[in-house]
């Protein structure tokens, strides 16, 4: 195989460009080149040049589509509603010291990464046990890997609030409509239902629990219900039909063990 002849010839172009001369180069890559020489120094070998080029335009690539995709994940952790105090939380900072910390972490991964055939099948899970355990966090977290995992929709949202959205349906004034208020609760990939049974349930509060939770049953959509209460409470704050619903299809029950961590990084 014969090499085409260096050409060091400098044209008038590439002197008004700043070239003074031309010399024979050699890269122990790509072979010999022609070695451009000016006032500010000469060059090195062009495909080299070319490589390091491409090589920099691909980690460019990968840096825009991480800030894109965390930028879509930031967007969609706004619309899920998870609290500012909950929004960082992840698995990687889920303190897990005891065996049954590290039972509930692996139980919420696994449940992630297997979301889509939870999905298909519905499969909801109720987290109880001791306040300020983790549960809310271990939520977070899953949810979270879920949308950056999928691209699918998560909605987190408390007892409480999701009472008062529907309320705020009613009257004259209202921006949206009672269907739409239930709409935006049942259409969501997952929904996470937080303080069940903080307060004493109310008829109003268990018929719209049921309402929610039954039509995410019938579209065979997760639901994961936290509460500090026993599981065997939950049918008195939300009736034993909702409890039924979330059972079925091998639902998945975490119970939350130990200290307080609030209390404990509060140092009470």
């Amino acid at each position: 195989m014969t090499s085409n002849p260096l050409n060091l010839e400098v044209c008038d172009i590439e002197r008004r460009l700043g070239v003074i001369a031309k010399q024979p180069g050699n890269c122990d890559k790509h072979g010999q080149f022609a070695v451009i020489i000016r006032k500010q120094g000469q060059s090195g070998c062009p495909d080299c040049a070319q490589e390091a080029r491409d090589a920099q335009e691909l980690i460019d690539q990968q840096a825009t589509q991480e800030r894109i995709a965390a930028s879509r994940l930031e967007r969609k952790l706004g619309a899920s509603l998870i609290p500012r105090r909950f929004m960082d939380k992840t698995f990687a900072n889920y303190r897990a010291e005891t065996d049954n910390q590290r039972h509930n972490l692996a139980r919420c991964k696994q449940y992630a990464e297997q979301f889509r055939q939870h999905r298909a099948d519905g499969r909801c899970i109720v987290m109880t046990g001791t306040p300020g355990t983790g549960k809310t966090h271990l939520a977070a977290a899953t949810a979270g890997a879920i949308m950056l995992r999928t691209g699918m929709t998560a909605v987190y949202r408390t007892v409480a609030g999701m009472l008062q959205y529907i309320k705020g349906s009613y009257g004259n004034n209202a921006e949206y409509t009672e269907a739409q208020a239930f709409a935006s609760l049942v259409e969501p990939d997952l929904l996470i239902i937080d303080e069940v049974g903080a307060t004493k349930p109310s008829e109003f509060e268990l018929a719209t629990l049921f309402n929610v939770i039954n039509g995410r049953y019938e579209d065979q959509r997760p639901t994961i219900v936290i509460s500090n209460l026993d599981f065997d409470r939950l049918g008195e704050v939300l009736g034993d039909r909702s409890v039924d619903r979330l059972r079925e299809g091998r639902g998945i029950g975490l119970v939350f063990k130990g200290e307080s961590e609030r209390l404990r990084k509060e140092g009470f």
